[in-house]
Parts: structure tokens; sequence; C-alpha cells
């Protein structure tokens, strides 16, 4: 559907309004804005091990570097939490004394072009003496162990997370329960792999001393705060731009030190520096994530219900910090967030983050969530089987029914439909019709299995939420500033920075329905610390949310200046008035007056109103919430070749609640391109590192994100169930793709070879992985 016609425009499938753009290739990106200047390019020297000290970096003449001595001055990253069981870590701009893991930038080479830059890196000549790394959570908890880092808990030399809770109570109900069950699960490391890479562009003004870094970031502002406190200047010397970016997916929300060495150059070499990452850095040296492994102890009463959960999580977040959210990211969302849709009372839990000689993680879509989700539900399959149930009468003797609820951790789970979409997943799944098929297929060799998951995504969560973890500093609201010109055209500028999903366009849509206007009328303007209010980017499935409720409350705004005005041109009361079409309408009558023209009046003719406020039209507004969960029920149906352990999804369904849908098309590509990276997740990918520390799976050779090929047609339903703790009635729905397809694919897997005597808990499940679990079971006889 076109954006023609007149609204409302709330709900409907409106094209995205920048896509027209993007399809002629008339997109910009950072590329593209290297291209157009005249400018040095640099290549960062990187280190070619995993651990050792750092003895020399010895730069020949004639080449202009960058090492760590020539940034004495300028200070690492050391995002910290106010909490005890945080120990904060500091990221050195360029390695000085230690490397810390293959591809730690150790230098960064200047030249007139990107071909003179990587042949004058290739002569600089970086002296290490090797040391033993650590490349495993076993090896890093060991007695004995090397330290990443000289700080960690005590006696745990690299645990640098370690978070804990025990309701009161735990115990005696976990010890009486009638059934304890135990499951082991865990995640491969991941790279949330953008089509575009990391790159950047430090352009200095000689005129006032500003630097303009033209970059591809998730968070604008914070990039800009980031960088200043790191060299020790205002930040209004430097502004940030985020043009277009080809995908980010969270790598793209974390200070590079990389960017803060492209700026410190500019300024000293008073020129434009650029930096475009290759993939091989990208894969080597840019952000992590998910390498997780998860223990959990479910108490069962006789008829399934979860009386208490015991957890043990650790997560491998490699060799530093990532700013501003730490490396606590992953182990304490998923402490706080674990128990889920459930109604569970009794917990208890460890959740530690643990240093290795391995690249950082960051947040990757869904963050935990993927991981924890997977294990919470191979529990409840694994339960279900062993009390003789089914993994659906399990699960709905559990969900949570009655809002709200309040997890053992605190968190207010706001209305929703937990087992609704559970049960619209399930009948359009025909769980019956698929047991008969599946039987038949059998008696033919073909191995068909059924596997489902529920999970709870918590979304659009303000200052209340991020104030809980106690970082050094506290995201979470949204500003919007609104104007109105004289001939109606409306721009809103956000401090959020939308990279793909559609967020000027629902912001349009929103606005559109309070002023009366076309969604064609509203600019919206992002991603330049110049041009927009203070704003915390865009991750975790916060904008619609935040942004969008912002939008709405200076929609509002801007309507009752607009209303005052057509009130004395109307002769009527401002609230009665009613707006639509591009028009202001007494009801009741004839009488309406043009939204250009009041606009005008606004403008030009101020002095004509009995009572204004000034002239012109301008609203702001500010929005922090306390947030709000959407919920979701996966099912995949796949096909297993027990001869070569190959996995095929023939069919994927989706029951999604998200609130009210602002537009279904971008809602509805939002889960889809959730679900492919979830079966990425699932079956695919998985970066492996040798027994040296090197990456193994450092090109597209290797690394193996899925196709089109691979990805079934995916089956979407909607219900919108709309909570009072947001103004738009719209719940974040960009994670949950990826937080609940793989534990519906690993669920079908196990289905599928269940009677073989194998039951799969890690992911990948890629071909070898599972053939060999297989084999195993069959030489054990386990069939």
């Amino acid at each position: 559907m076109t954006g023609s016609g007149t609204g409302p425009w709330v709900g409907r499938s409106v094209r995205r309004l920048g896509d027209p753009s993007i399809l002629r290739g008339e997109g910009r990106y950072v590329a593209d804005a290297i291209a157009g200047q005249d400018c040095l390019h640099t290549v960062f020297v990187r280190s070619p091990v995993a651990a050792g000290v750092l003895r020399a970096v010895q730069v020949p003449a004639g080449v202009w570097a960058l090492t760590a001595a020539e940034l004495a001055s300028v200070a690492g990253i050391c995002p910290t939490m106010d909490r005890p069981d945080y120990v904060p870590v500091t990221t050195p701009v360029l390695a000085s004394d230690v490397v810390r893991f293959v591809g730690e930038p150790v230098a960064m080479v200047v030249a007139a072009s990107p071909a003179e830059a990587l042949d004058a890196a290739e002569l600089v000549g970086v002296e290490i003496d090797r040391t033993p790394p650590v490349l495993s959570v076993a090896d890093a908890l060991r007695a004995g162990a090397p330290a990443v880092h000289d700080v960690a808990f005590p006696g745990e030399v690299n645990t640098v997370v370690q978070g804990t809770l025990t309701t009161p109570g735990f115990g005696d109900i976990f010890n009486a329960a009638a059934t304890t069950v135990t499951v082991s699960s865990g995640s491969a490391r991941q790279s949330a792999l953008p089509i575009e890479t990391r790159g950047s562009l430090a352009d200095y003004e000689q005129r006032t001393g500003r630097v303009t870094l033209t970059t591809s970031t998730q968070m604008p502002h914070v990039t800009r705060t980031g960088i200043c406190t790191s060299l020790g200047i205002p930040a209004d010397l430097l502004r940030v731009v985020a043009p277009d970016v080809g995908g980010a997916f969270g790598q793209k929300m974390c200070l590079a030190r990389e960017d803060i060495a492209l700026v410190h150059a500019a300024r000293q070499l008073r020129r434009a520096v650029a930096w475009v990452e290759t993939r091989e850095e990208n894969l080597t040296a840019s952000w992590h994530s998910r390498e997780q492994q998860y223990t959990l102890t479910g108490a069962f009463d006789p008829d399934g219900r979860l009386l208490a959960l015991r957890a043990d999580i650790v997560a491998d977040v490699g060799a530093y910090s990532c700013y501003p959210v730490t490396f606590g990211v992953e182990p304490l969302m998923a402490l706080s967030e674990l128990p889920g849709p459930y109604a569970l009372e009794h917990y208890d839990v460890r959740a530690r983050g643990v240093l290795t000689n391995k690249c950082p993680i960051a947040p990757y879509r869904g963050v935990s969530r993927p991981a924890m989700t997977l294990a919470l539900e191979r529990l409840m399959d694994t339960a279900a089987k062993q009390l003789g149930i089914s993994p659906v009468q399990i699960r709905l003797r559990n969900l949570v029914r009655e809002f709200p609820h309040t997890t053992p951790t605190g968190l207010v789970l706001d209305k929703a439909s937990y087992v609704e979409t559970m049960q619209d997943a399930v009948t359009a799944a025909d769980l019956p019709g698929f047991r008969v098929r599946q039987q038949a297929a059998r008696e033919q060799g073909r191995l068909l299995g059924i596997g489902l998951s529920v999970f709870a995504e918590h979304t659009g969560y303000g200052t209340p939420a991020f104030g809980a973890r106690r970082l050094f500093m506290t995201p979470g609201y949204e500003r919007v500033e609104i104007t109105m010109d004289p001939s109606a055209g409306v721009v809103i500028r956000i401090g959020s920075s939308p990279h793909g999903q559609g967020l000027a366009t629902t912001l349009a849509q929103i606005i559109a329905d309070e002023l009366g206007i076309a969604p064609e009328q509203i600019r919206v303007v992002h991603g330049d610390t110049d041009s927009t209010p203070f704003g915390w980017g865009t991750f975790a499935s916060r904008s619609l949310v935040i942004c969008g409720g912002a939008a709405l409350m200076a929609a509002r705004r801007l309507r009752q200046q607009l209303a005052a005005i057509a009130g004395e041109l109307l002769d009527c009361d401002p609230w009665d008035l009613v707006f639509g079409d591009g028009r202001i309408t007494r009801p009741g009558t004839e009488s309406e007056v043009a939204i250009g023209h009041v606009a005008g009046f606004a403008y030009l003719n101020m002095n004509k109103l009995k009572s204004t406020s000034g002239s012109g039209l301008y609203a702001e507004a500010e929005y922090d919430p306390r947030g709000t969960f959407s919920n979701a029920c996966h099912i995949a149906e796949v096909e297993v070749d027990p001869e070569t352990g190959e996995v095929k999804i023939l069919r994927f369904l989706v029951a999604e609640d998200a609130g009210r849908l602002i537009n279904p098309a971008i809602a509805d590509g939002q889960i889809c391109g959730g679900v492919a990276q979830g079966i990425a997740n699932a079956l695919y990918e998985e970066l492996v590192y040798d027994e040296d520390g090197n990456l193994s799976t450092a090109s597209l050779m290797d690394y193996l994100p899925p196709t089109s090929a691979e990805i079934p047609p995916i089956t979407i339903m909607h219900r919108e169930t709309i909570s009072d703790t947001e103004l738009t009635g719209a719940k974040g729905i960009g994670e949950g793709g990826t937080i609940g397809a793989p534990a519906a694919v690993l669920s079908a897997i196990s289905d599928a070879v269940t009677h073989l005597g194998v039951d799969v808990f890690q992911m990948p499940q890629s071909p070898h992985r599972l053939h060999a679990s297989i084999q195993e079971a069959k030489q054990e006889g386990r069939a």
C-alpha cells in the first residue's frame, strides 16, 4: 500500500519513505563520503598473536604512524558499573605493553591512498614475546590459569562479572520438589556480520578546529561523548554524523577504539583521515557475541509446574569491556530475564562474565535472550518428556496468565498474551496432523520433527530499567523536537538513530494522524549531533516505543498550538476542532480552514491573533517509560538427513504480540529478518579459534551465514494486546525473531531424532555436529 489517500495512517502498511533512494542506488554510506573527500587513508597494524608482551613497534622512516607512545595523553576506554559484582577493565586505544587477542590494534598507519597505507603497514615491525593464551572459559577458570588482566575477583583470576540472586525460601521448595530436571546448553560465538563493515571519516575543519566524524554507528551522541572523554576535548569540537548504515545489529553501538585514534590523527595532522574495515578485520577484531553456557535445574511438581529454578550461567566476554553497556551486558541480562514468560517464584542463579584472549563481546540482536530462551525451552521439553506430558501442556501449566506479574528478579511483565499466542501457533501448526505425517515419513526412512518456543521480549525500557543496572551513565529517555513551517511542512528531529528499521515512516504515521496530514509531509532528521537533540540511539527494540512516545507527545503539543489559532479563525472552542485530510474543521458545520493557512498565520500574521504564545509552530517532548514486554510463540518443522546430519527447515510459524502495529509490513519485515538471524544461530554461524588463538573463520568462505535458500517461508500471525505502560500502544519487535527461532529449531531437531537416542542442546547444530551425535548414539545402542 502506498501513502496515497487520507488517514488514519496508523495500522496501515505504508511504504517506507526512505526506500526509493536506496533502491535507486542513491544511498549515502561512509564509503561514499570518503570517495568524495580529499583525505588521507589509514590501515591498522594488528596483533598476530592472542597473548604476549609487546616489546616494540618499529615504524620505518618515511611512514607516518600512531602507536601507544604517541597516545600517552589519550585516556583508555573504561566503562564502569557501581556494583560489587563487577570489575572494570580499561581498553587502551592502541595496545601498549600487552596484546590480548589476535586482531588487537597496535598501530595506525596513515598514507595518501588505501594501497599506500596497506604497503606502509606491512613495513611496520611488531615485536611480541608470546605468552600462553586463555581461549576458553574452562581454561580461564582452572586453577593456575594465566590472567588476561591483572584485575578480577579474588580466587577467580579471570572472572570480572559475578551476579548472584537467591529468593527467600528457595532451598526448602527446591529440595521438597517431586522431580528435578537438569539440562546444559550453549551457544557458540557469533558475529553480527553487517553487510557494511565499520568505517569512519574524520574531517578536520581548519577554521574552527572542529572535527566531523562520519561513521557507521547506532549511537551518534554516545559516540561523541566517549571520544571527547577519551581525548579530553569539549563536545562542541566534535560533530558525529551517521549517514545511511548498512546493517549494525548491535555491533555498531559500541565505542570503537579505532574511531578515537582516527579523530586524534585528524586533529594532529589537521587533515581529513579515513578508515574502512575489511571483512577479515570485521570478523577478527570487531565485536563478537553470545558465547555462553547454561546449566539449569528445574524443580517440578507431579503435574509439571515449575516450582523453583537453579541456574549457572557463564559468558565468555573476550579480552575487554564494551562502552557504554560493559561486558556485564550478557551475563547480567541472562540473570535478570531468564525466567521469561513463566510464573516462577523461587529462583537461585549465578551469572559470570569470564575474560579470555579473544575478541571482546558486545550486544548482538537479542543479546543473551536467544541463548537463555534455548536453555529454558529445552528444560521445558526435557521435563515434559520425563513427566510424560506434552510440550504444549507443560507450557500451558506454567505461562503467566495474570498481569501485571512481577518476576523473581523484580521485572514487571505488563499485559500480554503468552497463552493465547501459543494456542494460535499450535492450532496453525496442526500438531495431530503433523504426528501422522511424521510417522509415515519414518516408515520411509525420513526424519521429521517439530518444536516450539515461547518467550517474552523486554522492549522500550528507559532510565528506570537502566538505572537498576547502575551503569556509569544511565541511558533510556528520548527527546524530540518538532516544527511546522509556514507551508505546513513538518520536521521532527530525533536523538534516536535508525538504520533500516523504518522508524522514519512509523514516526511519520503517528504524527500524521495527530496533525491530520499525510506522512509525506513529514521529514525526520536523525543521525547528526549538530542537528538533533541528545539521544541514546537505536538498540534494544526501543526506538518506536520511546522515540515514538516522545513524537506523539510533541505532535499533540503542536496540534494544540494549531487548534488555538484555528479556533480564533473559526470562532469556536479549539477543543471541538477535528483535524484531517490537511484541514481543520468545526464539527457540525461547513466551516473549515486549511492547515497550511493556519501555519502561515502563525508565522506571517501573528499580530492579528488575539492570544498567542509567540510566533511560529514548535514543540518538544521527552519520554522515559519503564518498558514493556512483547511476546511470541515460534514453531519450526524440520527434516533431518540421518546420513549427513543436514537439517532442512520445512516450515516456520510465528504468533507474535507486539501491541499496536503502527505499520504491519514493517513489523513483519522485522520478524522475518530476526528469524533468519535466529536460524543462523541455530544451524550455521560459529566463530572458531584454533589452539593458538587464531580465528579460523575469518572470511565468508568459512563463516557461514544462511542464504535465502536456507530460510523457509515464514507464516506470521499477530495479536495486538494494548498495555497501559506506553503511550502509542506499540511494543518493540526488533529482536523477537532472533530470540525464539533457535529454541524452536533445536527442539524440532530433537523431536526428529529422539527415537535414535539423541537430544540436542548446543548451537549451532551443524551437519558435522549432529551427524556425530547420531553416530555416537548408534554406537552406544541408545536408539
